[in-house]
């Protein structure tokens, strides 16, 4: 057991210490909360901040009146499960930009060829007429024997086909991204749904309602 003598040291020491000062110091203060409690196990700290973790979670135990310490627990796991549900959104829009871009890719080398082929063709009519102009009499009309092609038409923007080709694409890919992001959804709908029905148990046995 501390001596009175060592508890007052121990107060004068804890006034002197005011936390880091530096800028390298502070960053490191923050982190602190990366490598305790649930947030260690929901953040991702090369994606994710933690800063914007804990103003979540701050958030979702708001609307809760944790009164014990089983209580608290079940709302800070019910806020993990929600933050990971919210980044597998982000990962679902994440998967049709990347394909959105590869379709842009696709249109852009497409329409590139496009070009190429009508300077052959144009260049093989002109030359074509110029042949033909050359063995025609002096008195007949001189024209072109050849009606130029019409050039190829742009497709017209269209956002819903275009989605719609982005999900045909993801659900083909072997490594089945979709599929298994809807089975990790849903994993963790149903661990939310059985904290909530929890909490909702805990309330009536403890007669808030």
């Amino acid at each position: 057991m501390s001596s009175f003598r060592q508890i007052e040291a121990n107060r004068r020491n804890a006034c002197l210490s005011t936390g880091p000062v530096t800028e390298d110091g502070k960053k490191r203060s923050r982190q602190n909360a990366l490598r305790h409690g649930l947030t260690a196990e929901t953040v991702i700290d090369a994606l994710e901040d933690a800063e914007d973790y804990a103003a979540f979670e701050m958030a979702v135990t708001a609307d809760y009146d944790a009164q014990s310490a089983v209580e608290r627990e079940l709302v800070l796991r019910l806020a993990s499960l929600l933050w990971r549900l919210r980044r597998a959104t982000i990962i679902e829009s994440g998967l049709f930009k990347i394909q959105a871009r590869h379709l842009l890719q696709f249109r852009e080398r497409r329409e590139a060829h496009q070009k190429r082929q009508e300077m052959i063709d144009s260049v093989y009519r002109n030359a074509l007429a110029t042949e033909e102009d050359i063995g025609l009499d002096d008195d007949e009309p001189k024209g072109s024997i050849v009606d130029p092609a019409p050039s190829s038409a742009v497709e017209p923007a269209d956002s819903s086909g275009d989605l719609t080709r982005a999900f045909v694409r993801l659900s083909n890919l072997p490594t089945c991204p979709l599929d298994r992001l809807s089975r990790y959804e849903s994993t963790l709908w149903r661990q939310a749904c059985q904290i909530l029905f929890t909490l909702r148990c805990l309330d009536r046995g403890l007669g808030r309602e």
